[in-house]
């Protein structure tokens, strides 16, 4: 059912904007894959269908992906402290002067793409305790080793 708005110019209204719930609901021709979740939901449009499993388990962990990353990326002194007196002492002057004055370094990319993809299994291992998510993990499994067969 389409929704006509309309807006106030002058003693007139004039429709200036139409609504089709039907139509915004609509998808394409394609595989597409669509999360809910508490607040939103995510459509991600003409998906490999390959991929499904893990798109879904990557919107699954993005928070805990994205908190790792940020933990890897965190700034540190370019030579390790030897003691905890002087990680003690570190923290402080890194606080104090923060990177304009003091040379830091960040971690390489590879290091956060590490603790993504651990933060990934995490999640997953977290998700493998659920009955129903461990038995389609397993008819997953006998699907690639199936087909692994015919693409030899």
């Amino acid at each position: 059912m389409k929704k006509i708005f309309y807006e106030k110019v002058g003693r007139r209204y004039l429709p200036v904007r139409e609504y089709d719930q039907t139509l915004m609901d609509a998808m394409p021709k394609g595989a597409h894959l669509v999360c809910v979740y508490p607040g939103g939901q995510s459509t991600r449009y003409n998906v490999d269908v390959a991929y499904a499993p893990m798109i879904a388990a990557g919107r699954v962990a993005q928070d805990a992906v994205c908190k790792a990353i940020v933990k890897a990326q965190e700034v540190k002194p370019k030579s390790q402290p030897i003691t905890e007196h002087q990680l003690k002492l570190w923290r402080e002057l890194a606080e104090s002067f923060r990177q304009d004055d003091y040379p830091l370094i960040r971690p390489a990319a590879v290091d956060a793409g590490e603790a993504a993809v651990k933060a990934m299994m995490e999640e997953a291992e977290k998700l493998m305790t659920h009955p129903s998510v461990k038995k389609a993990y397993e008819h997953f499994l006998l699907v690639c080793e199936l087909t692994k067969d015919e693409q030899a």
